[in-house]
C-alpha cells in the first residue's frame, strides 16, 4: 500500500510532538518532515511537493495564511489541513478560501484527525476514471409555478432512491431560493467557485459545496449579492457543469425563468429539461412559447419533458386538452397539495422529510423512480398487498374445508 507523504509546520514543539504521536497509529501516512518555522517548512514543501500538509495558524496568522495560499498554488492536488487555537467562523472561511481543505481545533483530537485523514485519503486515492453523470434542468419561463419545489424534492428523492451522489445547483443567479427551501446558510457559492476556476478539482469542489445533513446530496448555492451574478461568465458555467457531471451521478439544476445566454447554455448542456406548467391558459401559452423556442434550438422530444404541477382531476381543462394544445405528451403530473408545499417551504424542510406518507411525497419518489429506472418500494402499498393475499388465502382454505370436487386437497 502506497503511503501518503505528509509535512507538519508548527512552531509549538509540544503540540507538534503530540500531533506526531497521533499519526504513529495511522499506517497509510508517511511523515517526511516537521518544522517549527513557516518559511523553512514552505521551502521544503515547494521542493518535495508532499500530498498532505498540516500547518498551524495560531501565531503569525497572516504569514501562515499566505503560505497556505502559496502551497495550494504550487500543486492544487495538495491537501492542506489548517489548525489553530483561535477559532472563529470568519477565520475558518478565510482559511478555506486560501486553499485549506480542513480546519482542526488545537489541541487536535484523534477522532477529528482520523476523520479528516480519511477524507483526504479518499480524495488522494480516488479512482481517476470518471463516470459521466446526467444533467437535468428544471425550467419555466414563468415564476411561482413550482420550479424550485420540483428541483429540491427531485434531487433529494434521487439520492434516497438510488443511493448515488446528487448535486443540486441553483442557477437562478439573482433570485435563487434553493438554500431557503432547505434552510441552509452556506459559506461558499458558485461565485466563489468561478472566481477560483483555475483551482477547480474534486477536493476544492467538495470544500465549496454545502452538504445536506447526512445525505449524499450537495448544494451549489447562488451568489449572496446580486452584482456577483454579472461576474459569472458563460464559460464559467460550462466549466463548472462539465466538472460536476464528472463527479456526480445526477446534477439537478434550478434555472432562472429567463432565456438569457447563461440559462440557454445550461439548457443546451442538459440531458433533459423538465418544463414545468400548470393547467391554466396563461401557463399553457407560456409553455407554447418555450416549446416553440426549443424546436428552433433543435431540442428533440426526448430532451424536453412536460411536467404539470398542481394537477387537479376533473378540472375544467383536462390533461388531454393540454396535450392537444401543446402537441406534447405530459411526462408527469404533480398533484395539487398547495398547503403541504407551502408548509414545507416555510419550514425549510423538503416534503418527504415533513411527511413521507403524503401523496405528494410519494409522487416525487415515483418521479425519481421513473427517471432512474429503480423501483420505488411503497411500504403501505406492500402491506395492503400482503393483506389481500392473506384474505384470499383464507377464502381458499374455507373452500378446501368444504371438500368441493374442483378444489384439490393437499396430500
Amino acid at each position: 500500500m502506497n503511503k501518503i507523504p505528509m509535512v507538519i509546520i508548527d512552531n509549538n514543539e509540544k503540540t507538534r510532538i503530540q500531533l506526531m504521536e497521533l499519526l504513529e497509529g495511522v499506517n497509510y501516512i508517511e511523515l517526511i518532515g516537521d518544522f517549527d518555522n513557516l518559511l523553512v517548512g514552505y521551502d521544503f514543501i515547494a521542493q518535495e511537493k508532499p500530498q498532505l500538509v498540516i500547518i498551524d495558524l495560531t501565531e503569525n496568522t497572516d504569514l501562515a495564511l499566505e503560505i497556505v495560499e502559496k502551497i495550494s498554488k504550487i500543486d492544487k492536488n495538495t491537501v492542506i489541513f489548517a489548525c489553530s487555537e483561535n477559532v472563529s467562523t470568519e477565520m475558518v472561511i478565510k482559511t478555506m478560501r486560501c486553499g485549506a481543505r480542513e480546519f482542526l481545533t488545537k489541541p487536535v483530537i484523534l477522532e477529528d484527525l482520523n476523520s479528516a485523514l480519511r477524507k483526504a485519503r479518499s480524495l488522494l486515492t480516488a479512482d481517476t476514471e470518471k463516470t459521466t453523470g446526467e444533467i437535468y434542468s428544471v425550467f419555466s419561463n414563468k415564476g411561482g409555478i413550482g420550479k424550485t419545489t420540483l428541483a429540491v424534492n427531485l434531487a433529494l428523492q434521487l439520492n434516497e432512491l438510488t443511493g448515488k451522489r446528487v448535486c443540486l445547483v441553483d442557477l437562478n443567479l439573482q433570485m435563487g431560493d434553493v438554500t431557503t427551501f432547505l434552510d441552509l446558510n452556506p459559506s461558499f457559492d458558485i461565485a466563489y467557485i468561478t472566481s477560483h476556476i483555475s483551482s477547480l478539482d474534486e477536493s476544492f469542489l467538495f470544500t465549496s459545496l454545502e452538504k445536506y445533513k447526512d445525505r449524499d446530496l450537495y448544494i451549489l448555492a447562488d451568489p449572496p449579492y446580486v452584482e456577483q451574478a454579472e461576474e459569472i461568465s458563460v464559460d464559467d458555467i460550462a466549466s463548472v457543469l462539465n466538472f460536476l457531471k464528472s463527479i456526480f451521478s445526477y446534477v439537478i439544476i434550478d434555472t432562472s425563468s429567463s432565456f438569457d445566454i447563461k440559462t440557454l447554455t445550461c439548457l443546451d448542456m442538459s440531458s433533459r429539461i423538465f418544463l414545468v406548467s400548470m393547467v391554466n391558459l396563461p401557463s399553457i401559452r407560456n409553455c407554447q412559447r418555450c416549446l416553440t423556442l426549443f424546436k428552433r434550438l433543435e431540442y428533440n422530444e426526448d430532451k424536453v419533458k412536460l411536467v404539470v404541477n398542481r394537477y387537479i382531476e376533473d378540472d375544467e381543462i383536462t390533461i388531454d386538452d393540454v396535450e392537444e394544445a401543446l402537441n406534447q405528451e405530459v411526462y408527469w403530473k404533480i398533484p395539487n397539495s398547495y398547503f403541504s408545499v407551502m408548509t414545507s417551504i416555510n419550514k425549510g424542510v423538503p416534503i418527504s422529510e415533513m411527511d413521507s406518507k403524503a401523496g405528494i411525497s410519494k409522487n416525487f419518489a415515483q418521479l425519481a423512480s421513473k427517471i432512474s429506472g429503480i423501483t420505488f418500494y411503497d411500504e403501505e402499498d406492500s402491506k395492503e398487498h400482503d393483506s389481500v393475499n392473506f384474505d384470499m388465502a383464507s377464502v381458499v382454505d374455507k373452500f378446501k374445508n368444504l371438500n368441493l370436487p374442483f378444489i384439490k386437497q393437499r396430500s
